[in-house]
């Protein structure tokens, strides 16, 4: 790897650049839809090395942020879908969008590089550590944004099981390791990565789950209904009633299910307005209960995203108002400043946007249980999700990915899903608007979906949930503990090495 090192540094600081960019593409691949992890894993085994051998800390930050630049740019292409749905208003600012999130994003690699180059210089080991630290930061502050991880493309593998002990950030960690272990195979440490490389298989195997969990005793019955509505269309008025009647055909159809689902912002009015058309809802669903969508006003003419729960005779029995707002999108951060140089976010129609909700879930659904409330973006938030103290029978999560085109950002939303519910050992009812809407077991299987970019309904049982997950009862402690004991290990040894 030195060699390969110092061929790298010979070349042009642009050939650099752009060798690093493409190997960030290639660690992209990893990511749903595509999911190849191993080329994730080859991509950072590879410059790994390359990070580590450069001659200054600053060279090897302008490193890493050349090839989070690749990595993030590739894996958050469906950023500049939402500014394409009013792309007479919003589409200048796509490609704006792409390159400051994917610049911003890869940053906390440049950080992180250059914290390891700075401390504990030519420690592949301690890189990768302050790696999977600049993750762990990424998911948290200024509001977080926990999307495309590197620990996802595990999602589809039987290792995403680990996330039930340690969340996703485990996941980023074995993703770490493996990369390092693969460095020390080109090594004299060739022992070790074989070990560490050996170690994960074992626990794949042993992680793998049962062919079919089966369902409980008495298992609700639970339609999702997937009106796909176009963006540009869901409130145009000239179409939104046709989409409403859409779902109102769907839910009475066939035999009654013991629950019905329409997904997030599905009744495209103001639920202050819709009193005469509840009937027509509750006539709908027929003594079933219903969840669905809707934007509400309050007394202090604050807006929110809201899910209802509708009982019989249009009753409604819970609402839940989203929490976690999506910055610039559902609200502005600094509204009042902003507002006055007109900044609304892509929610112009409510002003400055939304107001997050206070009451945590979960809520309660007639004849079936508890239910972890979750909102398209509140579903990424792996440490936020909580049931209360009392065992959730299921997570609830409604969606609009409509925003997010029909490419990538649909099924890293679904992946993200299917983490939720191996952390939690819950099944999860994912609806969305376009989809795609699943059921999803415990262990983060598809038990059954609907495609991508139709309409209609799928009447699904609901599995059975698992005992609470080490991650429900610790949440992400264990894995920050580890990863403290780590770091803290390498740094002791490196000042024996030198006194």
């Amino acid at each position: 790897m030195a060699s390969l090192a110092a061929q790298f540094s010979a070349w042009s600081a642009r050939t650099r650049f752009i060798a690093l960019v493409g190997l960030g593409v290639v660690a992209g691949l990893g990511q749903a839809p595509i999911d190849l992890w191993p080329a994730t894993l080859v991509a950072l085994a590879i410059v790994l090395p390359l990070f580590r051998e450069m001659p200054t800390s600053r060279q090897a930050a302008f490193s890493a942020w050349a090839f989070g630049i690749g990595y993030f740019g590739f894996s958050l292409r469906w950023i500049v879908e939402p500014f394409l749905v009013d792309i007479g208003r919003h589409g200048w600012m796509a490609p704006f969008a792409l390159v400051l999130m994917a610049a911003g994003a890869a940053l906390f690699w440049a950080i992180a590089v250059w914290i390891a180059a700075r401390l504990v210089p030519g420690s592949g080991f301690f890189l990768g550590l302050c790696l999977v630290f600049a993750e762990v930061t990424r998911a948290l502050i200024l509001t977080g944004f926990p999307w495309a991880l590197l620990g996802h493309i595990w999602i589809t593998t039987d290792l995403a099981q680990i996330a039930a002990y340690g969340g996703p950030h485990l996941l980023t960690l074995l993703t770490v390791v493996i990369a390092w272990a693969l460095t020390l195979l080109a090594g004299e440490r060739r022992a070790l990565g074989v070990i560490l490389l050996v170690l994960p298989l074992g626990v794949s195997v042993m992680m793998r789950p049962a062919e079919q969990m089966q369902p409980e005793p008495v298992s609700p019955v639970i339609r999702l209904v997937q009106p796909n509505a176009p963006q540009n269309q869901k409130w145009d008025p000239a179409f939104r009633d046709h989409f409403v009647r859409r779902m109102v055909a769907l839910t009475g159809a066939g035999q009654r299910p013991d629950l019905v689902v329409w997904p997030e912002t599905a009744v495209p009015y103001l639920l202050n307005h819709i009193e005469d058309d509840m009937r027509i809802l509750s006539d709908a669903a027929r003594g079933a209960p219903l969840v669905f969508g809707i934007q509400r006003r309050d007394r202090d003419q604050s807006f929110f995203n809201a899910m209802v729960v509708m009982g019989p005779g249009g009753t409604i029995e819970t609402i839940y108002d989203k929490r976690h707002l999506v910055p610039f999108g559902e609200y502005v951060p600094g509204a009042r400043l902003l507002g006055r140089a007109g900044a609304t976010g892509l929610a112009r129609n409510l002003g400055t946007g939304f107001t997050p909700g206070s009451t945590p879930g979960p809520v309660m659904l007639p004849g079936i249980g508890g239910a972890i409330p979750l909102i398209c973006y509140e579903g990424i938030f792996a440490e936020e999700i909580s049931d209360g103290g009392d065992r959730a029978r299921l997570l609830l999560l409604i969606t609009n990915d409509a925003w997010f085109g029909d490419a990538a950002g649909p099924y890293q939303h679904l992946a993200q899903a299917r983490l939720r519910a191996i952390e939690q050992g819950l099944p999860m009812v994912r609806v969305a608007n376009t989809g795609i809407s699943a059921m999803i077991d415990a262990r983060g299987r598809i038990i059954d979906s609907l495609p991508l970019g139709i309409d209609g309904s799928l009447d699904a049982v609901l599995p059975a949930a698992l005992p609470p997950t080490l991650y429900v009862r610790w949440g992400d402690w264990p894995t920050l503990i580890l990863l403290v004991f780590l770091t803290l290990a390498v740094g002791i040894r490196r000042w024996r090495e030198t006194v």
